[in-house]
């Protein structure tokens, strides 16, 4: 018995600043940008979006695209690393309001939750709902991944930025991809990139020794929570490029495969925190595959060999043949987190339709990776109706159709300055108000569906 996806949607933000914009302003080359990583655009939210609307938007399209019955859904299971609230996953939150839209109690029998570890969050998220469907072949169930990548301003981080969701239905006998219940595993606890809880000292904010209760605080310190991270940009380069050889490895050991793996890859699909990412990451795997070729490069240093190998015509093609298709809405959205994998899955297949190819029965290799650290690699077969699924799919329409911001709106959509949406929401989820007066319910977010 087969199981996989058979059928994905998305949703991604109306916005974007080019590129060239962040450059201009933050004096970067802009060819560092756009020629040495690859980026075009950065996808950021309006003031009425975040991972619930987004999670929302690509679950009801998927649903409504596809004429599933809610009751046909016995999962609803959301990767994310960008959750609204400590303890209310955002599955709730995406339960409630498709019921607001499908019918109150349509989903009373559905089981969610959010699964969390950095961006293969969504990764742990599908392999457990296929684990879930081959135990039960009749169950449909849907793994989101949504995720909002944001940095500090004028960070090293800052260009990387992008936010979007992710929608799939999990199924027997699908449609789209096939998947292998084997797996690659890499893991390691280390601190290249986290959120973690902050605290300041109450009497520096309130230029008090004394521990006065302020906003309803008792401790003697008040906790902070940040969207943007901590993290260390070439020590976490470093952890993925090991956890990614290392799950690569074990793939082939659990497998029982031996022989180099990506020769069988119709695709390559890895996680880009920006665009290029994988094409710059992928070579470790492919010297190690290759070391005769690897020696035979010009250069006094293994460093040079490598850079030289890079270059080659060997993996260029490579690259041109299985990776960049993955890359080409990663340019124009930017990092998505536990969703980015999946976009470069969702634009690979896109481009390959466009393109008339044939993928059916071919294989598809995933290298994924979150920080923290840990990486998966596994392998996927494309189904012979996967072109009458992904023709309905419309990303490079999205992408075409979205409305540029200059560098003050961007800034002031960062520091959470603008109080209305740049874009009016239409046709989909928005954060209507949380609360901050009933004591019983304070910060509790409410959302409406716009017709």
């Amino acid at each position: 018995m087969k199981v996989g996806i058979d059928s994905i949607a998305f949703d991604i933000p109306k916005l974007y600043l080019p590129i060239s914009v962040l450059a201009e302003n933050r004096g970067i080359e802009t060819d560092k940008l756009t020629k040495g990583l690859g980026l075009l655009k950065m996808s950021f939210p309006d003031v009425h979006q975040d991972v619930v609307t987004m999670a929302s938007n690509a679950t009801l399209s998927l649903i409504q695209r596809e004429n599933i019955n809610p009751h046909d859904i016995s999962r609803i299971y959301v990767g994310t690393e960008s959750g609204v609230d400590s303890s209310k996953p955002v599955a709730s939150y995406v339960l409630s309001n498709l019921e607001g839209v499908l019918g109150k109690g349509s989903f009373r029998n559905c089981d969610v939750v959010d699964l969390t570890f950095a961006c293969i969050g969504a990764v742990d998220a599908l392999q457990n709902c296929l684990d879930y469907v081959r135990l039960n072949p009749t169950k449909k169930a849907i793994v989101v991944a949504s995720d909002n990548a944001k940095y500090d301003l004028e960070s090293t981080g800052e260009y990387t930025q992008g936010a979007g969701a992710i929608a799939m239905l999990i199924t027997s006998e699908p449609r789209v991809l096939s998947f292998s219940e084997k797996v690659g595993v890499a893991t390691e606890g280390v601190f290249d990139f986290f959120k973690p809880r902050r605290t300041v000292q109450k009497e520096a904010l309130l230029s008090s020794s004394d521990n006065t209760e302020w906003f309803g605080v008792t401790e003697n310190e008040i906790s902070i929570y940040k969207e943007q991270p901590v993290f260390d940009g070439q020590y976490s380069n470093q952890c993925y490029i090991h956890r990614i050889t290392e799950a690569y490895e074990h793939y082939k050991k659990e497998s029982e495969q031996s022989g180099k793996l990506y020769e069988q890859w119709a695709a390559i699909l890895m996680h880009l925190p920006y665009c290029y990412q994988g094409r710059r990451t992928f070579i470790d795997i492919f010297a190690q595959e290759n070391p005769a070729m690897l020696n035979a490069q010009s250069g006094d240093t293994v460093k040079d060999k490598m850079k030289a190998l890079a270059k080659s015509t060997e993996y260029l093609n490579l690259i041109h043949q299985k990776i960049q298709p993955s890359e080409i809405a990663s340019g124009q959205i930017g990092n998505i987190y536990t969703g980015s994998i999946f976009l470069g899955l969702l634009s690979t297949l896109c481009y390959h339709y466009q393109q008339n190819s044939e993928l059916t029965h071919q294989n598809l290799g995933f290298i994924a990776y979150g920080s923290g650290s840990k990486s998966k690699v596994f392998e996927a077969t494309v189904e012979a109706e996967w072109k009458t699924v992904i023709q309905k799919v419309t990303l490079f329409k999205a992408l075409s159709q979205a409305t540029a911001i200059d560098f003050t709106t961007y800034e002031k959509l960062h520091k959470k300055e603008l109080k209305s949406s740049v874009i009016v929401p239409k046709v989909e989820f928005y954060l209507d108000s949380i609360e901050t007066e009933n004591p019983v319910l304070v910060g509790a977010r409410y959302y409406k569906y716009s017709k």
